[in-house]
């Protein structure tokens, strides 16, 4: 069976192991158990627009964890099925970011493909991040600078309370010369924010309101 589980599914799989957990340590009534292990099985089956049997065969056990070396044997079975980030090489980087002539992709020997939704790095000689996701079924590649703020709120990416920073991206405006700036706050570590990330709606909200006006642009030279 080929690999079908992406990173925040994989993320989202990990969540509902831990409510199970957390039921079977504080609720002792069956029934009340049942519907904490229902419950868990449908969100994770939710999780997926479309599954096979054989692929919900593999998720089904998640029912049976009870405590973490159950949730450690199921997600054993489960992170062979985990689909690793697409591979990018220095290449893509200047096809993403063609005006950045010197830009290089960092050094991502120890990267954990499998754990990533989105790639992102900072350049700490301009103070720009850059960041590279999927989004309506190919990479796109967004920069613009970065201000660590130093203190907690919402992530526009995974949606978690987090140590934040604005991260700010400039379109060309309709006027010739003129651009508009648009940005959200996002976690200052993206790493940790890959782990949080337990679905790709606000990735792709966040994507689509920073490029909206190039969103714009593709839809219309389509018709």
């Amino acid at each position: 069976m080929e690999a079908f589980i992406r990173n925040d599914q994989y993320n989202l799989i990990k969540i509902q192991t831990k409510a199970l957990i957390n039921g079977h340590s504080s609720v002792n009534e069956a029934t009340v158990l049942q519907a904490v292990q229902s419950l868990a099985l449908e969100k994770t089956k939710n999780a997926f627009d479309e599954i096979t049997d054989e692929q919900m065969e593999l998720l089904l056990p998640i029912i049976k964890v009870k405590d973490r070396s159950d949730e450690e044997v199921f997600l054993g079975t489960l992170k062979p099925y985990v689909i690793p980030f697409q591979k990018v090489i220095d290449k893509t980087v200047k096809k993403l970011f063609p005006k950045a002539k010197k830009l290089k992709l960092p050094s991502m020997e120890n990267s954990d493909w499998e754990g990533t939704s989105f790639l992102s790095w900072d350049d700490k000689g301009t103070n720009r991040r850059y960041i590279i996701a999927p989004f309506h079924q190919k990479l796109v590649g967004l920069h613009g600078s970065f201000h660590r703020s130093n203190h907690k709120g919402i992530c526009a990416i995974c949606n978690k309370f987090s140590t934040v920073g604005m991260f700010t991206h400039e379109v060309k405006g309709e006027a010739s010369g003129t651009f508009i700036r648009r940005g959200n706050y996002i976690c200052e570590d993206s790493q940790s924010c890959n782990m949080n990330i337990s679905s790709l709606v606000k990735l792709e909200e966040f994507i689509s309101h920073l490029k909206r006006k190039d969103a714009l642009n593709e839809k219309g030279s389509k018709q």
